[in-house]
């Protein structure tokens, strides 16, 4: 209850504040920048190709809007990755929605660069003046902006406010209203001559305007990323981002006509001007037909929406670095909060470094308006197949927003941001390379460094929040191989742990060893009969519905593992009274290495043992594997179930120096501390008998759980300190081996 109450206590912001953060990011600075270079590049088609932009935004905008209406959290994109798609995916969904606000932070950083000098120019200053003809001046302020902001967004958090957002909207009203003043008193004559010819570039010009400027329709996206502050999503998301694109058009169509129109001199066309002057091809229209006056609001407009769009991207950007480094699909470092101000120092210092660099790689603002479209174009993309995942993996009829026409909608808006990606990586191949370049980088350091932390967080959160495996389209199976009529009832909750209710399965297996003597097969019989009758039994007494399947088999042990390969098992667990025997010793050995799957073994302390009396878990931690997955996952699941007190443990020599100590302490509380959401206990115990200190160790918890030695033909899997164990205490174990 309380969880909700907080939840409920954040979302202070209502339709017009929703809007707000929409219409901040998108009007202003975008269609100021990429004008002139759409207009150079397409003639007066330009302006369709705002428009066909903006069908493509108002079909992506509904993908968005059914998945923040349905899952109202912040995070936008990569939240929605991470719920329907694997960790592998969802790094890739974030790294890709990371550079896209990244190289948008370029644009604008160039922008303002671009209108600042020109300004300057314009202001007669002797030698001075001269200092600012200079090609590197516009670099120059780009890079001092984002040092500027990158120091005030560490000491302080926001990327925008309402009176901007009314300054925008008036400074542009002022400009339409201006320009369809004096189209009302100009000849028809000379507006139909400053449209001819439309198609000035064909269509592979229209094409190229619209990958150009889709950066300008961006900015609706950003409501989803703040779902989970909106005041009743589910109604207000939607409309919000309808109001926004509206808001968007409303003000782009009008005053790109007057731009091409009565923003012209007789006899000038708008894609001549604008390839003489790209950058600033608005405030010179705006000089032509409303003076100095028109001129100067457009320059002074242009550079405090760069600066405020600077803001915003490098805000954004800083935000989803900071949470792809709590989920660890980036390093820890990145999500470290300033001790003073509480803002992401690391992952706003990194986002302000990378984004140096690439201007530094994109010295002009067209090419950076290519890249930031087509990277946009890609996340928005892998937006509508996200929402068509997410459609079809949820259960029953949702009263939330839901998008029409469906899967046809969304899949004309995937081909169609797809398609135009594919184009803009052609006709602009710099922007192609540096995209292609950036998702090489990232997938070479995920799989280097961050995958397995990653992988092991995405297990835990799995465990504790099911409704994620349904999202994803994953349908775990346990296989429980049962014998024993006594520990049938904890061995099914163990099963029943690793496989989440509700989606996860779990299959009871009896095998019935075959017999030439009659009354043998009916005393098996009989034995297999009670076996699942206890199981079933306690099953209906906890609340589950395992399947069961019985076979004849003359191994068992090949058996288990034929099953297992049959029903592809993510999992198999078995239940053991002993270790020592050699014969099950050796078959358990042969499994392990075996099977494609995980194999959890469970020892059962004494007949009548109840798993949900366990108060204190001990899991031993060596080193940070391949076992970090299971482990998690089957620590989170014992949380979910009963949530015992839970103690991570690592054993290191006795002489190990103070540094590793307190480094290795700080690496196992972060490891615990993301995995298991409530408190536990983190020790570091310095000896040199590790198998004498684990067994003390053990002997004070009522459950061990403990990863196996990696399956290697020269190395047993159940080493000597796994059976200390299982010989020396009475504590209930279970042992992990993840395939």
């Amino acid at each position: 209850m309380s969880n909700t109450v907080s939840s409920d206590s954040r979302r202070n912001i209502g339709f017009l504040g929703a809007t707000g953060i929409g219409v901040g990011a998108m009007v202003g600075g975008g269609i100021l920048a990429l004008a002139g270079v759409a207009f150079s590049v397409s003639g007066p088609s330009a302006i369709l190709a705002f428009l066909l932009n903006g069908l493509i935004a108002f079909v992506t905008a509904l993908s968005f809007a059914e998945m923040a209406a349905a899952n109202p959290q912040s995070g936008g994109t990569y939240t929605y990755a991470k719920k329907s798609l694997s960790v592998q995916v969802a790094f890739g969904v974030g790294w890709v929605v990371w550079f896209a606000s990244l190289v948008a932070a370029v644009l604008y950083a160039l922008g303002f660069g671009a209108f600042a000098v020109f300004a300057l120019q314009q202001v007669p200053a002797g030698r001075v003046a001269e200092i600012f003809q200079m090609r590197f001046m516009p670099l120059l302020l780009a890079l001092g902006s984002l040092v500027f902001y990158g120091f005030k967004l560490i000491r302080s958090s926001g990327s925008g406010g309402l009176f901007a957002n009314i300054g925008k909207l008036s400074v542009f009203a002022i400009l339409i209203a201006g320009g369809l003043a004096v189209l009302v008193q100009t000849p028809f004559s000379h507006i139909s001559a400053s449209l001819d010819p439309f198609f000035s570039g064909g269509f592979t010009g229209l094409i190229a305007a619209m990958g150009y400027t889709f950066i300008a329709l961006q900015g609706f996206d950003l409501i989803a990323s703040a779902a989970g502050e909106i005041k009743q999503p589910e109604r207000t998301i939607p409309r919000a981002m309808v109001a926004t694109l509206a808001i968007g058009l409303a003000i782009y169509m009008p005053l790109l006509f007057v731009i091409m129109t009565v923003g012209m001199e007789p006899g000038q066309l708008i894609a001549e001007v604008s390839a003489a002057y790209p950058e600033t091809v608005v405030a010179i229209a705006a000089q032509n037909y409303m003076g100095a006056f028109g001129f100067w609001l457009v320059l002074v407009a242009g550079i405090f929406s760069m600066l405020s769009a600077l803001r915003a991207n490098l805000f954004a950007a800083s935000r989803i670095a900071q949470s792809m480094a709590n989920d660890r699909t980036l390093t820890h470092h990145l999500s470290v909060l300033h001790p003073v101000y509480n803002t992401p120092v690391n992952a706003i210092l990194v986002t302000c470094v990378i984004v140096a660099l690439l201007i530094l790689a994109l010295p002009n603002v067209a090419a950076a308006g290519a890249a930031s479209s087509l990277i946009f174009l890609i996340t928005f993309a892998l937006a509508h197949i996200i929402m068509i995942l997410m459609r079809r993996r949820s259960y029953g009829d949702s009263k939330t927003f839901r998008v029409p026409y469906f899967p046809v909608l969304p899949m004309i808006g995937m081909a169609a941001c797809f398609g135009l990606a594919f184009f803009q990586a052609i006709a602009v191949p710099s922007a192609g390379v540096i995209s292609l370049l950036w998702l090489l980088a990232g997938g070479v350091l995920f799989i280097s460094f961050f995958i397995k932390r990653a992988e092991a967080i995405d297990a835990s959160e799995e465990a504790l929040d099911p409704d994620l495996i349904r999202l994803r389209g994953l349908n775990p199976l346990v296989l429980l191989p049962i014998s024993n009529p006594a520990n049938a009832e904890s061995m099914v909750f163990v099963a029943n742990a690793l496989a989440p209710p509700v989606v996860g399965r779990v299959l009871m297996l009896n095998i019935l060893i075959p017999s030439g003597e009659r009354e043998q097969v009916l005393e098996r019989l009989s034995n297999s009969q009670d076996v699942t009758l206890y199981a079933l039994l306690a099953s209906f007494d906890s609340g589950l519905r395992p399947d069961t399947l019985t076979t004849i088999a003359e191994h068992p042990w090949e058996e288990i593992e034929r099953v297992v390969k049959v029903h592809r098992c993510r999992s198999v667990l078995l239940g053991l009274s002993s270790l020592h025997d050699l014969q099950t010793n050796q078959n358990l050995e042969k499994l392990v290495k075996r099977v494609k799957c995980d194999v959890v073994v469970f020892r059962q302390p004494y007949s009548g043992w109840d798993i949900k009396e366990i108060k204190k878990v001990l899991i031993p931690v060596a080193g940070f594997s391949s076992h970090d997955t299971l482990r998690a996952r089957v620590a989170a699941s014992l949380w979910r179930s009963f949530q015992p007190e839970i103690t991570f443990v690592q054993i290191l020599p006795s002489k190990t120096p103070d540094e590793i100590v307190k480094k290795n302490q700080r690496n196992l509380a972060r490891f615990s501390g993301r995995i298991i959401p409530g408190k536990t206990e983190v020790r570091i115990v310095l000896s040199d008998n590790v198998k004498e200190e684990l067994v003390n160790q053990a002997k004070e918890h009522d459950l061990v759980v403990m990863g196996l030695g990696k399956p290697d033909p020269k190395r047993p899997a159940f080493g000597s300190v796994v059976l200390s164990l299982a010989e020396e205490t009475e504590t209930a174990l279970i042992f992990i081996s993840r395939n």
